[in-house]
């Protein structure tokens, strides 16, 4: 609610300071006018000298109540960026002035204190309501991309610096400095795999970058997943075994295949303490290959079977089994196979481990694809 802005922005009529001694509340009314006289400074915020005053004397009169002990209706303040910045003009410049004051009692700074502290929550918008009128928009879905873009830009910086670092091409590195750049490549990648869910969910979760099925090396797909989660696995003591196909070159979808099976080694590892995870890929028939992704952990206890591919699923009870809150992971990984022309499979049982597999129809290379 706005007010008709006064000559000043300190109401000489205004309450008393209470048990406020005289010096605090002198020091609070001149930091009150330093701030009108430097409106200039919240300027971008601001339509004109009147608004400022206006915001201002709403909010010396405020916190002349609270301190004096009153219980005024702070729902009446402007929720609004010119309003937090001029409390912040006057909560400086009273911090300043106080510090001058000889003997002064501490209770009584801390009570003026508490009085702005108590006008700026009430200032403070609604962001989660806001936040959900957002998302709620007809465009709301552009608005997670374009977060979940802003995210990932600089992880894709991150990556590539690591890397760099790592190879020593910037200079020579220690053993525990390319271990240690080794992790945050593998939680930049993390990272970076998530904004890419994020992004990929919104658009329907089963897009596949190569279009046309085209020729790859099943063992370079394996290895660079290895590559990438190793140095998780070191810092568990774990092993990452490799299971590879006599024949290695075949036709497919690349860079699908190899974003499932690293979701699928990423959470092999969460959930795994000691043993070992396994990738392995094992011809069926001339055709067809079977890849796995096979872990030694607890395994899923058969209640979050149910809910294991929906994505944002409700939040887990303290103990409980799950993967990651969101599920976006497996979700992915469930639609990104069966735009493959497969089914994502789970075999799991407590304290025996947990195996996912899927089984995909990639000719060797120099055979024609039908499908």
């Amino acid at each position: 609610m706005h007010v008709p802005p006064p000559l000043r922005a300190w109401d000489p009529d205004g309450p008393a300071g209470g048990n406020i001694a005289p010096p605090l509340w002198e020091a609070l009314r001149e930091s009150v006018l330093r701030a009108e006289a430097e409106w200039e400074r919240a300027i971008e915020h601001a339509t004109s000298v009147e608004e400022a005053i206006g915001h201002l004397a709403q909010l010396s009169q405020a916190i002349r109540q609270c301190a004096s002990g009153a219980d005024p209706d702070l729902g009446t303040l402007p929720q609004n960026a010119l309003a937090r910045r001029l409390l912040g003009l006057i909560r400086s410049a009273f911090v300043d002035r106080a510090q001058a004051i000889p003997a002064m009692e501490p209770s009584q700074l801390f009570c003026v204190l508490n009085a702005m502290e108590r006008v700026g929550r009430t200032l403070e918008t609604d962001w989660s309501q806001h936040f959900a009128e957002r998302l709620a928009a007809p465009d709301g879905l552009e608005l997670v991309v374009e977060v979940a873009h802003d995210i990932r830009s600089p992880l894709t910086s991150i990556l590539f610096l690591a890397e760099t670092l790592q190879r020593a091409r910037s200079g020579p590195v220690t053993p525990v400095q390319e271990r240690q750049l080794g992790l945050i490549y593998s939680a930049a990648f993390g990272l970076s795999s998530v904004a890419s869910d994020v992004i990929e969910l919104a658009r329907g979760g089963d897009r596949l970058v190569d279009l046309d099925p085209i020729p790859f090396s099943v063992a370079d797909i394996l290895e660079s997943v290895r590559d990438i989660v190793q140095p998780i696995a070191e810092e568990k003591n774990l092993e990452v075994r490799l299971s590879l196909p006599e024949t290695d070159f075949r036709i497919g979808h690349p860079v699908a295949l190899s974003r499932v099976l690293l979701n699928l080694t990423t959470n092999a590892l969460k959930f795994t303490a000691e043993g070992y995870v396994e990738l392995m890929a094992r011809p069926s028939g001339r055709r067809n290959i079977e890849f796995g992704v096979r872990d030694t952990g607890r395994g899923i206890p058969p209640q979050s079977l149910a809910m294991l591919y929906e994505p944002f699923r409700r939040r887990q009870k303290a103990g409980e089994y799950a993967f990651s809150g969101s599920g976006l992971g497996l979700s992915i990984c469930r639609k990104l196979v069966e735009a493959m022309g497969a089914s994502l499979q789970v075999e799991t049982a407590p304290l025996c481990g947990t195996r996912f597999h899927f089984a995909l129809d990639l000719p060797p290379a120099g055979e024609p694809h039908i499908g």
